[in-house]
Order: C-alpha cells, then structure tokens, then sequence
C-alpha cells in the first residue's frame, strides 16, 4: 500500500527561514502530526558547512563574501562546504525512515536514484560515484546531497544544479573534493522549473513507495 507525501513548493527562501521550517516539520512528524514532506525551493546566494566540514575549503575571507551577497552557515548534516543560491532546485525531505527502511546509506542511495531518474527524463544521463555521495555526470558534479537523522526522521537533502551560476563555487572547494560542478543548462538542458520539480516529485515517489499529494507545508 502506497505511503502518502506532502510536496510543497516553496519559491525562494533565505537559509535559516528554511531551516526553522525543517526543524519544526521534523519535531510534528516525530510526534506524528502530520504525514512526510518533501519541500522544494531555491535559497540566495549562501554557504553551508557540514558538522564534518573543512574551514580551509572555504577560499574567500569572510568579509569578501559579505561583499559578494554570500551567506554563511554551519549546519548538522553530514558532508563539507557547499553553495546555494538561484537556479539551483534544492530538495528538503522530511521522512520517517521508520516506515521505510531504517538504513541511512540506503537512504542516500535512493536520493541519488531519485536524482538519476529525473535527469535522464531530459536526457542528462547521471550516476552515482563509489567514492563520493551526490549525483555526477563526465562534466561534473550536478548534485549534492547531505542528511541528518534524528530518531529517524531526516532533514537536509539534496541541491541540483538547474541554472545554476557556476561562477559561485570558486569560492569553495565543494564538498572538500577538487573536482568540477556542472548544470543542467551547462549541459545544455534548459527546461522550465516545473518539468524539473515534477521529475523529481515523480521519481521520489517511484523509489520510496509514496503517492504524492501536492500541499503547503507550514511551520
């Protein structure tokens, strides 16, 4: 029997007014208030170091990315330094892996399928990496994905590089690897926000047995 998902897109919202939105998802869906969510948004331009991240990936002094409209957090997911910023699909799911399956690297796994799946719907074949988590292609890196569990239910996600400027990650070594970043435009992929959100709101639901119900989260 298919689970049901509360899918909700957000337009943009600055980084620590979605991150309170997750916190308080994430404590009603510990009590069972409300079903899983999955919520879709883009940020400005902002960094975010990982509780196992790197100061020294980060390039630029902090005054030049005051300068540069860049803001700064560290955060509790997993993972090192990456950007967020226009153009770029950011996917925050708030689950309860009890009624999936209670392993994290499987849930990992599955965001990168969800991933997988919804570019190859335009023609962007990706894949997974044996040494690093996140979705690439032979040009780049097109995807990052970094979660935390508590009692587990998740918060953080995924950022998929749509139209992404690129010119944003010469601040940072993203996700302590040097290696390059790509976008689906990059690629030569320019497609309406909508096509891609419902991607990937379709394959979300293929891998973790949901039927998706299009709603507003609120906090």
């Amino acid at each position: 029997m298919l689970r049901t998902i509360e899918v909700a897109e957000l337009g943009q919202l600055p980084y620590q007014q979605a991150w309170d939105l997750q916190k308080s998802l994430a404590e009603r869906r510990k009590q069972n208030l409300i079903p899983d969510q999955l919520l879709l948004l883009e940020h400005p331009h902002v960094l975010t170091l990982g509780r196992n991240g790197r100061q020294e990936n980060i390039l630029a002094p902090r005054e030049r990315l005051a300068q540069l409209g860049i803001d700064y957090f560290e955060i509790n997911r997993g993972g090192d330094i990456t950007y967020h910023g226009p153009g770029q699909i950011v996917g925050y799911p708030i689950v309860d892996l009890r009624e999936w399956k209670r392993d994290v690297v499987a849930y990992v796994r599955g965001i990168e399928e969800v991933v997988i799946r919804a570019l190859a719907q335009f023609g962007i074949e990706g894949a997974r990496d044996a040494c690093a988590t996140g979705v690439w292609t032979p040009q780049g890196k097109i995807c990052a994905i970094g979660v935390h569990i508590s009692r587990w239910v998740t918060t953080h996600g995924f950022a998929l590089n749509w139209t992404t400027d690129l010119n944003y990650y010469q601040h940072i070594v993203p996700c302590g690897l040097t290696r390059p970043v790509t976008s689906m435009r990059k690629l030569g992929v320019d497609v309406p926000r909508e096509q891609v959100h419902q991607a990937l709101v379709r394959e979300f639901a293929h891998v973790f047995d949901y039927e998706p119900a299009l709603e507003s989260a609120s906090a």
